[in-house]
């Protein structure tokens, strides 16, 4: 201290540089990248057939993933004759933008995406947010929404039962598909992209094009929103069964 006291430094000598390792900018990280399986090695071998020009590529990947997007779009919309014009929708973005396709992703997310946003645009459209169709499919189709007593369950497959379990089961499903229906397009959209699609946090995000902290918050919003839907259609009177003594 005193030696630097009593020889100060010369009024025009350069600044000694300032340390700013404490404060520096943090180097943002990269996106966690998407680790290709062998099925995803696989579509990435037909679109550079089909960009190669191999005719049967594209109907390949169109084909194996068809009946995926249709149980997105019939979950959705809850009409098969609706979501089958959507699927139509979808596949020809689909075809238009298959070029755009980069590994960055599974080619089922991003086809997932494509689906999805049809859906919601239509559903937007016609403003059905708080009244949406109740045109629920019967019969075979309501077998897409397995029932085993949750929230989730209600979105996947189902099981063999006796025929007193199936009764129960169907008024189960109606109800849940009614429930879901009384909800916003994105609450529905997030309760089937995990509950029925089986989509990981990653995934939703890159569907919905929100961040990936925001997807649980989201999602357990919606999964309240759906648990008061269920318990406002219980207090009524079901609407399906007649008085049968």
């Amino acid at each position: 201290m005193t030696d630097r006291l009593a020889h100060p430094a010369p009024p025009n000598a350069p600044a000694a540089p300032v340390s700013v390792t404490s404060r520096a900018t943090p180097t943002p990280r990269p996106a966690r990248a998407h680790t290709p399986t062998d099925d995803d090695a696989r579509d990435l071998a037909l679109i550079t057939a089909h960009k190669a020009g191999d005719p049967t590529a594209l109907t390949e990947l169109l084909t194996k993933y068809q009946d995926r997007l249709f149980a997105v779009c019939l979950r959705m919309i809850g009409n098969q004759d609706h979501a089958a014009d959507l699927l139509q929708d979808a596949m020809v973005r689909i075809i238009a933008g298959i070029h755009t396709f980069n590994a960055n992703s599974k080619l089922s997310t991003w086809m997932i995406r494509i689906a999805m946003n049809a859906c919601l645009t239509e559903l937007r459209r016609r403003k059905l947010r708080k009244h949406a169709s109740l045109d629920a499919p019967s019969g075979g189709e309501w077998g897409e929404w397995g029932a085993r007593g949750t929230i989730g369950s209600g979105l996947s497959d189902p099981e063999e039962h006796s025929p007193l379990q199936s009764v129960v089961m169907e008024d189960d499903r109606r109800r849940l598909f009614r429930a879901l229906s009384g909800l916003d397009p994105e609450q529905r959209a997030i309760l089937i992209l995990r509950d029925a699609q089986g989509l990981d946090y990653r995934r939703i995000a890159e569907v919905l094009d929100i961040p990936e902290g925001t997807v649980k918050s989201r999602l357990f919003r919606s999964r309240f929103a759906l648990r008061q839907e269920l318990e406002r259609l219980e207090a009524q009177p079901d609407e399906s069964s007649g008085a049968t003594e």
